[in-house]
């Protein structure tokens, strides 16, 4: 779609919207946790511990070559996954094959002892992990009313603080266990996928929303990303790519950070620091999430929200470089954990306002998931490269400040939400 002016077609009229389901919220907040703790605990404890005791002297750029390597199936899948599940009219078989064949990765990936094979395992679980989360992100567009996506988001964006906590403290738990520990996340996802489909039926699409209409296969490749031909929805995906990007090149390394560029206690080791500093993140990141989701629907502004809560994760990312020490490491975690919470839960509700069509919603949010998935993963490749390249982790913090506040200035040019 070209045009600037939009009236929010991806909210159904009220005639069209779904019945009540019991439950729905809950439950998509257990299955956006378990997806959570599958991507924190796996990216950032077993993975990278996996490889450090893989190849040791080689650890940064392995991690970040096995990152960008695996981005092409994590950007790849979630938006083909989100248009057959459109296609389809369903989103429960998505979410159960998506969850279970993660599972049948996680056990792969537990069992190998080479870096060829950990590469090839990542890749497989990013591809189908990203089936299982285009199902369920798009129940959101699907299910809930526009003017109460802002508290739904920040109820389902509960997900991470929960989620992330879970998975890297399960993660930090087995350390020395891989296989179990990779087995115990791949359990986690799979016992949520089967909770929500089993409570929550699968509504067909022609319930609440019109069918999406069938293309001439030689126009099917430009649809697929049309969207990003929709103003709005454009600098929606720029400000979440550029604000996840400089999120998680930090976040993703912050093994090694412990491990090569924090004063740490004596006695605390890394994996235990991690285990510390995570609950610190995520509780803030939790206050933040409902704080910030109540209060924009209640002033029915959003944002202003998403661009100061990116240009404090922008800011804040100065902390370690002032001060690397535990003490430090302590308050960002604290302070970029706010920053994050609000941003994710507020910006969710942004961007299912500016989805152009809801007949593509799942697809629509899939490619915006490219966003999402895409920078986590391609995180590593970017932090190796600025750390080797630029001797050490102060550069990696201030690369990672400079693109949350990029990411905070691209929320300004959007127009139909305020």
């Amino acid at each position: 779609m070209a045009t600037n002016e939009i009236t929010h077609p991806a909210a159904p009229p009220a005639a069209a919207q779904p019945p009540r389901q019991r439950g729905l919220l809950p439950l998509l907040l257990v299955a956006n946790s378990a997806m959570l703790a599958v991507y924190m605990g796996v990216g950032s404890v077993l993975l990278p511990t996996q490889i450090a005791a893989i190849a040791p002297d080689d650890k940064v750029a392995l991690l970040g070559l096995i990152g960008g390597i695996s981005a092409i199936f994590a950007t790849a899948f979630n938006p083909i996954a989100g248009a057959l599940s459109d296609r389809t009219g369903r989103r429960n078989p998505w979410i159960l094959g998506g969850a279970f064949a993660s599972l049948a990765g996680l056990a792969f990936l537990g069992n190998v002892a080479t870096a060829l094979l950990v590469g090839i395992g990542w890749c497989l679980i990013q591809a189908t992990m990203n089936v299982y989360q285009a199902a369920v992100t798009a129940i959101v567009p699907d299910r809930i009313p526009a003017d109460r996506r802002g508290t739904a988001s920040a109820l389902v964006g509960l997900g991470l603080p929960i989620g992330g906590t879970v998975g890297v403290l399960v993660a930090s738990q087995t350390v020395d266990h891989l296989r179990t520990g990779y087995l115990v996340l791949g359990a986690i996802v799979s016992v949520s996928a089967l909770l929500l489909t089993l409570f929550c039926r699968d509504l067909p699409r022609t319930e609440h929303a019109p069918a999406a209409a069938p293309r001439p296969k030689g126009a099917q490749m430009a649809a697929f990303l049309s969207s990003l031909a929709h103003h709005d929805f454009r600098w929606a995906f720029i400000g979440r790519a550029l604000m996840v990007l400089g999120y998680f090149s930090v976040v993703g390394y912050q093994l090694y950070i412990l491990d090569d560029h924090i004063a740490l206690p004596a006695g605390l080791t890394p994996p235990a620091a991690i285990a510390v500093l995570t609950p610190v993140s995520m509780v803030a990141m939790a206050v933040s999430t409902v704080v910030g989701g109540l209060l924009s629907d209640r002033w029915n502004r959003r944002k202003v929200f998403v661009g100061v809560s990116a240009a404090l994760a922008g800011l804040v990312m100065a902390v370690p470089v002032i001060s690397p020490t535990w003490t430090g490491m302590l308050v960002f975690s604290a302070l970029n954990g706010l920053a994050f919470g609000c941003f994710m839960a507020v910006d969710t509700a942004l961007v299912t306002l500016v989805l152009p069509r809801a007949e593509d919603a799942a697809r629509d949010m899939g490619v915006l998931n490219i966003a999402n998935a895409g920078p986590q993963i391609i995180a590593p490749f970017v932090a190796s490269a600025i750390v080797t390249g630029l001797g050490g982790y102060t550069p990696l913090f201030l690369a990672g400040g400079a693109l949350s506040l990029i990411g905070a200035l691209a929320i300004l040019p959007i127009r139909s939400v305020r």
